[in-house]
């Protein structure tokens, strides 16, 4: 942005703290806070000079640049809570009694949603098409699970979809059946995805409530952010519905973060696309689909898993031909591409298409110029020739943070010791030169970032398990990933990510040096306050 002079018509602020870590390699006693942009950085006392009659703020605890969650789904977690929120159901009769209350009060014939099931925390019995279809013989209802690459259905709504057997799945998805072949309701994959995000302006499946019900559950989830830290997110799948939502968030000034967005592909046409200089609401790019999920044990690796989880080596979403042509046509369009791959076969997969659109398109015209800088999501396991190969084609990682502290125990059991090695490799990926972004995917998991620097920092379960140690990276390398790191992934460096002039003023303040705690306590640090721009977006309670 250059150097920013202060405008004497406008008030600026000094802020202080017990110390700032400005991640720029500097720790300035104070900030020079106007129009919502850091204009100074130094000590106090040459500041005051400089800008006599400044307002002050001493911010009282550790100041560090506003968390930024680069892969996340804000208006999913908005949208489970005017949904029927099935997160702590851990008996079948909660999930049906839920789902009947809801009943009751919509018009038959309507698709009833659930949201939020883990599968595996409900000890009673299994939740599938037979005990759905005791909620309503009148409504489709359908279940999605937490993770979002799976859902279940009842038998209304498997008529409505087409489904009557597992060969009716789509390729890159599943129908899972009972042992005589019935279908159990079931849909894994592109066979939920398909009906879910099927690239009309009306989804299938459409949200429960009003815009007023929506807005309100957006402002409750961003304040949650707030409170752990984050002053930035990108959603990593949004539709014309939920830019709808975010664009009336935004007018209605209830918008607090600054939000990037990611467009599912199939959307490309159907959505609306802000101008480049905006940074409280931007499209930042297409998303795409390749492989499955790192913890269900569906992501597509070069070998074969180390336990038996049901698809030998992972799964392929999209096929080649598909997945080449659609990423060249966005390539060519100059749209920076999110493509979820977790699996090294799929990272390799991700990586000749690169390859291939940069030798083949528009970009080998400008060889200087390699067109936009995509992104690999996830990018969950990963080979020294996999990094080198990202490295040269400057591409951006977005790995899980938390999930190897989360999830290290299962994750070793399908992946086996040797490539844990190799799973979310922030070490390797940051010593090659990548730019490494933070990533919860919340709300599959919490959105706290402190509790995925404790996992980058420590690499180890909550149980204290070990797994991947020659993964681990310090401190400051984990909060240069959620901010810094998180800031290339959208092509907003230049705005934010450091505490430093020409930048805004987003920051967090928290009770504890993170420099100084126990690695194994870094979960524990609290947030202060939140600030977006100069301005307090949340604080914590007296």
């Amino acid at each position: 942005m250059g150097h920013i002079e202060a405008q004497r018509d406008q008030p600026v602020t000094l802020f202080t703290g017990r110390r700032i870590l400005a991640l720029d390699g500097t720790e300035p006693e104070c900030l020079a806070v106007q129009n919502g942009l850091i204009v100074a950085t130094g000590a106090r006392t040459e500041l005051r000079d400089r800008f006599p009659g400044s307002a002050a703020v001493d911010l009282g605890g550790v100041v560090i640049p506003g968390l930024n969650d680069a892969h996340c789904h804000p208006s999913q977690a908005a949208l489970a809570r005017v949904r029927v929120d099935l997160s702590r159901a851990t008996q079948v009769d909660e999930v049906v009694l839920a789902l009947r209350a809801r009943a009751a009060e919509t018009p038959a014939g309507t698709w009833m949603v659930g949201q939020g099931l883990d599968e595996h925390l409900v000890t009673d019995g299994a939740v599938d098409r037979a005990v759905l279809d005791t909620v309503s013989s009148t409504h489709p209802v359908v279940v999605i699970q937490y993770t979002f690459h799976r859902a279940v259905t009842n038998t209304r709504g498997l008529a409505l979809l087409g489904y009557e057997r597992p060969s009716d799945a789509p390729p890159g998805g599943q129908l899972l059946a009972d042992p005589d072949g019935r279908l159990n309701g079931w849909l894994l994959e592109r066979a939920w995805l398909d009906p879910w995000l099927p690239g009309r302006e009306t989804a299938t499946i459409a949200p429960a409530g009003g815009i007023d019900d929506q807005v309100q559950a957006l402002a409750s989830v961003n304040a949650e952010l707030h409170a752990v830290g984050i002053t930035s997110y990108c959603d990593a799948i949004v539709t014309p519905l939920e830019q709808a939502l975010y664009a009336e968030a935004l007018a209605r000034g209830a918008l607090t973060p600054r939000v990037g967005m990611l467009l599912w592909h199939t959307y490309f046409d159907a959505a609306t696309w802000n101008a480049d200089d905006r940074h409280d609401l931007r499209m930042v790019g297409v998303k795409m689909m390749l492989d499955g999920a790192l913890s269900g044990g569906t992501c597509l690796c070069q070998q074969p898993y180390a336990s038996a989880t049901g698809t030998d080596n992972g799964l392929q979403i999209l096929g080649d031909a598909d997945f080449h042509e659609r990423f060249r046509l966005l390539h060519e369009a100059g749209v920076r591409v999110a493509v979820h791959a977790n699996g090294d076969l799929a990272v390799s997969k991700v990586l000749d298409v690169v390859e291939e659109v940069r030798r083949t398109g528009n970009s080998a015209d400008h060889p200087a110029d390699p067109g936009p800088q995509h992104r690999v999501e996830h990018c969950s396991i990963v080979s020294p020739e996999v990094i080198e190969r990202l490295r040269a084609n400057h591409l951006v990682a977005v790995p899980f943070g938390a999930f190897p502290m989360l999830f290290g125990d299962a994750l070793r059991r399908f992946y086996g010791d040797d490539r844990m090695e190799r799973v979310c490799a922030h070490r390797a990926l940051l010593d090659a030169g990548i730019e490494v972004a933070g990533s919860s995917d919340y709300p599959i998991i919490s959105a706290n970032p402190m509790l995925a620097v404790q996992s980058m920092v420590t690499r180890r379960t909550i149980d204290g398990r070990s797994v991947g140690l020659g993964q681990r990276v310090s401190v400051l390398e984990a909060l240069g990933v959620y901010t810094r790191g998180s800031a290339h992934a959208t092509g907003e460096a230049d705005v934010k990510g450091q505490l430093t002039q020409g930048q805004y003023a987003d920051f967090a303040v928290l009770q504890q040096d993170p420099t100084q705690v126990d690695p194994h306590e870094l979960a524990q640090v609290q947030v202060d306050s939140t600030w977006v721009g100069g301005e307090c977006v949340w604080h914590r309670p007296a």
